[in-house]
């Protein structure tokens, strides 16, 4: 396991504390204004996690969802946190099920937000992202401003939409006057299949489960509502009208609120 860098914004201690886990190339960023949120409207302390090769945590040559599950293990015994409750966006939603089914005693509930735990197919379009990625040159020295403006301008032939582009820059960091790209994209590229895979398990999650959709986000769709069942036989699928496959970013109220309404009562 690696140590996983994290933020926690402080909530109610009678509450469970909960944790939240981004998607393939986020950070713990990507989840701030929502934790602000969900403490400010009563919730548990929320964490928020950089995942292996991602933000602020260290890299690691392996990427599976059992690695990226056990890391999330360490940190919460190291916080001494015996039992959360889980929310994962995409390939964070893959790893919060993968921690639910391998330890559910340490997970009170799951929201998995636009992911299945199903194969996800479009390999294809993250494949051709990473080569833009590994592709991009920038010379040194140059201002922030200017090097991200390059870089976009290499990536547009590659990731036309602008918002795409936008989220894959928040990982072009400045290390010394060298611009480099803080996500292991070896590492990545490499497990690509692992990440767009899900584990085989044959006992079920019995707690409770939400299945949080963006309607229009193919991600969750109805031929996968057997598997979930199978999984998380306590599984409720809900859509949010209007969102994409980021959610909480399209969305962000009605994100708030049907997570909420998912909480225990107080």
């Amino acid at each position: 396991a690696v140590p996983l860098a994290h933020a926690e914004v402080g909530g109610r201690g009678d509450r469970p504390p909960l944790v939240l886990l981004h998607g393939l190339f986020g950070s713990h960023g990507n989840f701030q204004a929502v934790a602000r949120a969900l403490v400010r409207r009563g919730s548990g302390k929320v964490l928020t996690l950089d995942a292996r090769n991602h933000g602020g945590s260290p890299h690691s040559p392996l990427m599976t969802y059992e690695a990226m599950s056990l890391d999330v293990q360490h940190l919460l015994t190291r916080l001494g946190i015996t039992k959360c409750i889980l929310l994962g966006h995409s390939m964070g939603g893959k790893t919060a099920m993968t921690l639910a089914l391998q330890r559910p005693d340490m997970v009170e509930r799951l929201i998995s937000v636009d992911i299945s735990p199903i194969s996800t197919a479009p390999v294809s379009e993250f494949s051709a992202y990473i080569s833009a990625m590994k592709s991009v040159k920038i010379p040194d020295g140059l201002p922030r401003s200017v090097a991200r403006q390059l870089a976009d301008d290499q990536l547009r032939p590659v990731v036309q939409l602008p918002q795409l582009r936008q989220f894959l820059l928040t990982n072009l960091v400045e290390v010394e006057g060298c611009y480099i790209w803080r996500v292991n994209l070896e590492a990545i590229s490499h497990h690509l299949a692992d990440i767009m895979n899900f584990p085989t398990f044959h006992k079920p999650y019995p707690g409770p489960a939400l299945f949080l959709g963006g309607s229009n986000s193919p991600y969750i769709s109805s031929e996968d509502y057997p598997e979930i069942q199978r999984l998380f036989p306590k599984a409720e699928v809900q859509y949010i009208k209007g969102a994409g496959h980021i959610v909480h970013q399209d969305k962000f109220e009605e994100f708030i609120t049907a997570v909420l309404n998912f909480l225990p009562p107080p």
